[in-house]
């Protein structure tokens, strides 16, 4: 007797993270690129188990990659029975298309795994609000990019739309309804900030953020500075909530500090878009600490990062470059001769008991300063 075979709607899909070395990235260690790129999976829950790493020297504007390439990737995937494929850089809607038509299956690009585990991440109504903006702005872009395979089919009469309104016309007009529903109520969430900006700003106390690439160690030392509780997690964008806390340094009242959320090399412009209300308070900042892991080998490309993003939100304040995590540099000595380009620094060890010293010292003193002015 035949075996009945079942589907099964909670089988994940066997996965296979594709890491490629493409020819417009800069970095100096590929490996801490590709671990990045490890770690962002893990951090949506997805195993690399299956994983394949590629090096091309050209781009292919349809495909991304070139034929021997691309043959190399089918073959893998029909050797290990991929599903899906979850690739290291941003596609076009063109190259998505086409290298899941060629592989046989889904293709996640970047954007995508960034855009779903932000989309974890967000707890606050704001957050969630922002997120969902970037998601949709993304799957409108996906719907753009279909072509006419969406066939165009008689609209009824009386529909909004109109007769002879394509599928995928009332594709995008749907998404552009949830994208403006969803603007609105960040407004009203907007409206609320702006009247706390505006609250803080007549207390006259001085205001102090924190800024930095992923997994600095950010809340870490919001939670240090002020025996707070914030989620601080070793994994990439715990972090997406604003959290603001009033800060004291030895009994002294020094003004409030917030955390923001953390950068990340080639994230989703839309993203970026969306949490620019967010990103607004850095505008309003008397101080950035700008906190680096400076155990990671591409501390400066990541410096650079956060830089970009600053250049991009016309944000031009007086910042301290904080490079934490020392207690896991070998070389301390080689890192002090590499800091001496980012004045003013400080190193610090945000777990360690006496590991803010340093930082606390500079608070203070810049904080006299600022009474003064």
């Amino acid at each position: 007797m035949a075996k009945t075979s079942y589907y099964d709607p909670h089988k994940k899909p066997r996965v296979m993270l594709l890491g490629v070395y493409a020819p417009y990235n800069k970095t100096k260690d590929i490996e801490g690129y590709y671990e990045e790129f490890i770690s962002l999976a893990h951090t949506n829950g997805i195993p690399d188990k299956y994983k394949l790493f590629l090096k091309i020297r050209d781009i292919d504007s349809a495909y991304f990659a070139t034929r021997g390439k691309l043959d190399q990737i089918k073959e893998y995937c029909l050797q290990h029975g991929i599903e899906k494929v979850i690739i290291s850089e941003m596609l076009s809607v063109q190259q998505e298309r086409n290298l899941a038509d060629f592989l046989g299956c889904e293709v996640i690009d970047r954007s995508r795994l960034i855009l779903e585990i932000f989309e974890k991440a967000a707890y606050s109504a704001e957050g969630k609000m922002q997120v969902a903006i970037a998601m949709l702005q993304h799957q409108r872009s996906r719907v753009a990019g279909k072509g006419v395979h969406l066939e165009q089919q008689a609209g009824g009469i009386g529909l909004r739309g109109g007769p002879g309104e394509t599928a995928k016309e009332r594709e995008l007009r749907h998404i552009d309804e949830q994208i403006r529903r969803n603007r609105r109520q960040l407004e009203k969430l907007e409206t609320v900030r702006e009247t706390q900006r505006k609250r803080r700003l007549s207390s006259g106390l001085p205001f102090i953020c924190l800024i930095g690439y992923t997994n600095a160690g950010k809340s870490t030392i919001l939670n240090a500075l002020t025996k707070s509780d914030v989620l601080a997690e070793d994994k990439l964008f715990a972090t997406l909530d604003t959290t603001t806390r009033e800060l004291y340094i030895d009994h002294k009242k020094i003004g409030l500090i917030s955390d923001t959320v953390g950068f990340i090399q080639n994230l989703p412009h839309n993203l970026i878009e969306a949490f620019k209300s967010t990103l607004s308070e850095l505008k309003y900042a008397d101080l950035l600490l700008h906190v680096v892991d400076s155990s990671d080998t591409n501390w400066e490309a990541q410096i650079a990062v956060v830089h970009d993003v600053l250049h991009e939100l016309g944000v031009r304040k007086d910042m301290l470059y904080v490079f934490n995590k020392i207690d896991q540099v070998e070389n301390i000595t080689s890192l002090k001769e590499q800091c001496v380009r980012y004045q003013p620094y400080v190193l610090t060890s945000a777990r360690k008991k006496e590991g803010l010293a340093l930082l606390k010292e500079y608070i203070l003193r810049w904080h006299e300063d600022f009474q003064e002015e």
